[in-house]
């Protein structure tokens, strides 16, 4: 796991010092603020790789660089460990325009799963991928597994031609077909990521969906009882069962790599999530952070599981409400202070109403309305303690109010109460 992250020079603000919590993690804040950025940040210090290096198709996940040329750029780590936490540092090379990298295997601080906003897909195993040693011999391993969107679906080659990963597609027909436990854990994982008991994810039978393409096809059974092929689920359905896929991708071929090492599986992991609610409808929403913190469990029960998430949905925010543990969990908040970035782990206080997020620390509105509504209500409420306001004013106010607010609206019995008393709506 990863308990500390320190950056100087590089991103948005001059300096960043993180200490996270020992299992969820959350990160809010406005659009360019760093968020992303910090995700990336993070998969470098526990992997040594970024994911675009690995693999180029990527358009996100980029090295990133020293914000002042002329000055050092440090990204440094603290991990846990069996016996004691191991610290790491990286310098920027201006001349390699690389980050220094220490000889021999990084620090393993578990397997590391992570999933970008834009549907790609990186994990780092370390029964699968490390660095050799100077005294090391033998191949070395890929320095992690990286997909692009499209590479999630239709499978993962290798630059010298062999598959790293069969894909989606190809592996949940596989695995379907054999009836083993591969399939079996991703019946598991589908159900606990489903928004519902009504609307659990289920696969149907496999299909064709065309002349020309030979694949079995995957199905989801539908509430309304049609099986659609999962290319043509909505997108909210391929961001989870993605998720879910990669999810047991991984941990089946981290069982049959440590089968033939002849070493126990790994007992911890590491999610980092960009934009968790990302295609998701608000009720998705209210559920897939409980979900992931139960997905492990469902894999392998007892593991040790630390989450970082980044968000901008009040509804995430809301849906850890019960499950957060200021013991184990943290939140961080990014914010623009007269020009500069500033980064504040806050202490984490229910808001009740998911409305109550939108105006909290975490997205800092004024209010849950619409633009209209709140420069309407504003006038309205600066009426109601004008003395000079009179009935005219009031009407054309009554008028314009009746356009942005519902029937129901609470602020309607505060101004009915005060417009009648003073007689503007008489």
């Amino acid at each position: 796991m990863i308990m500390h992250l320190g950056i100087a020079n590089v991103g948005p603000a001059p300096g960043m010092e993180l200490d996270f919590g020992s299992r969820l993690n959350l990160l809010t804040g406005d659009n360019g603020l760093g968020k992303s950025f910090l995700l990336d940040i993070l998969w470098w210090a526990m992997t040594r790789t970024w994911p675009a290096e690995v693999n180029p198709r990527l358009t996100a996940g980029k090295t990133a660089l020293p914000t002042d040329k002329k000055q050092p750029a440090i990204i440094k780590a603290r991990f846990s460990a069996a016996s004691k936490p191991i610290d790491s540092k990286s310098d920027f090379k201006p001349r390699e325009q690389t980050w220094s990298i220490k000889a021999g295997r990084p620090a393993n601080p578990g397997l590391i799963f992570y999933a970008m906003a834009d549907g790609s897909f990186a994990v780092w195993d370390p029964a699968r991928n490390y660095w050799k040693s100077k005294r090391e011999e033998g191949k070395a391993r890929p320095p992690a597994y990286v997909f692009s969107p499209e590479e999630v679906w239709n499978g993962l080659e290798n630059s010298d031609g062999t598959w790293l990963c069969n894909g989606l597609i190809r592996d949940w027909a596989g695995w379907q077909k054999e009836r083993g436990q591969a399939f079996a854990s991703l019946e598991a994982v589908l159900a606990v990521l489903s928004p519902s008991g009504e609307e659990k994810l289920v696969p149907g039978k496999l299909t064709r969906i065309s002349l020309d393409d030979v694949r079995d096809m995957p199905t989801l059974r539908m509430p309304y009882g049609q099986e659609v092929p999962v290319l043509h689920a909505s997108s909210g359905m391929r961001r989870i069962i993605s998720l879910a896929y990669f999810l047991v991708w991984c941990w089946e071929e981290h069982l049959k790599a440590r089968e033939l090492t002849g070493e126990d599986p790994e007992c911890r992991a590491v999610f980092l999530i960009d934009e968790a609610e990302a295609h998701l409808h608000p009720k998705w929403q209210r559920t897939v952070i409980p979900a992931l913190m139960q997905v492990m469990e469902t894999l392998r029960p007892g593991r040790e599981m630390q989450l970082i998430v980044a968000t901008h949905s009040p509804l995430i925010m809301a849906s850890v409400e019960t499950l957060f543990d200021a013991a184990k969990d943290a939140w961080f908040d990014l914010d623009l202070s007269d020009g500069n970035v500033l980064l504040t782990q806050r202490p984490f206080l229910r808001q009740g109403n998911v409305s109550n997020w939108l105006t909290s620390e975490a997205f800092d509105l004024p209010s849950g309305y619409s633009q209209e509504a709140e420069k309407v209500l504003e006038e309205a409420t600066q009426a109601l303690s004008n003395e000079s306001f009179g009935p005219e004013d009031a009407q054309k106010l009554d008028q314009q109010l009746r356009g942005v607010l519902s029937d129901t609206d609470p602020f309607w019995i505060r101004w009915r109460f005060v417009a009648e008393k003073k007689g503007w709506l008489s």
